[in-house]
């Protein structure tokens, strides 16, 4: 699989797979460009599947700058077009995790951010990497 670039303006509304577009990949500080890894939205669309519930990607394809600003790691993935922080409607997100992980036993990223005080609402940071990393924040 490989990363693409898209035009926010122009691929906005392409649809990915049957439950994603561009658009839900952008950058949050409105820049045009997008880049997208193909296995991502695979396994995004697996999540969906498997789940039967609307997955959210609060955070897809990030600048360098708008990292730097949401204090993301400057070797994000993000930054690559290989992650997204997601939620999955009404779904505990450790329950999500534990699922994630089962898709990719030996590699990508998963990172749990459960619901705890100060933290509204929990979220699951899922990447591509070709090796494997797990944190819990």
């Amino acid at each position: 699989m490989a990363i693409k670039q898209y035009s926010l303006k122009k691929d906005g509304a392409k649809q990915l797979s049957p439950a994603f577009r561009v658009r839900e990949f952008r950058c949050r500080d409105g820049t045009d460009t997008i880049l997208i890894d193909e296995g991502l939205v695979v396994l995004l669309q697996c999540i969906r599947e498997h789940f039967g519930k609307p997955v959210t990607i609060t955070s897809g394809y990030r600048t360098a700058s708008h990292n730097t600003r949401v204090g993301g790691s400057r070797s994000s993935q993000h930054l690559l077009g290989r992650a997204a922080d997601i939620q999955v409607q009404d779904t505990d997100p450790l329950a999500v995790a534990a699922y994630v992980e089962s898709l990719m036993p030996g590699w990508g990223g998963v990172g749990r951010y459960p619901v705890k005080a100060g933290r509204a609402k929990g979220w699951v940071h899922v990447d591509t990497r070709p090796n494997k990393s797990r944190w819990t924040l």
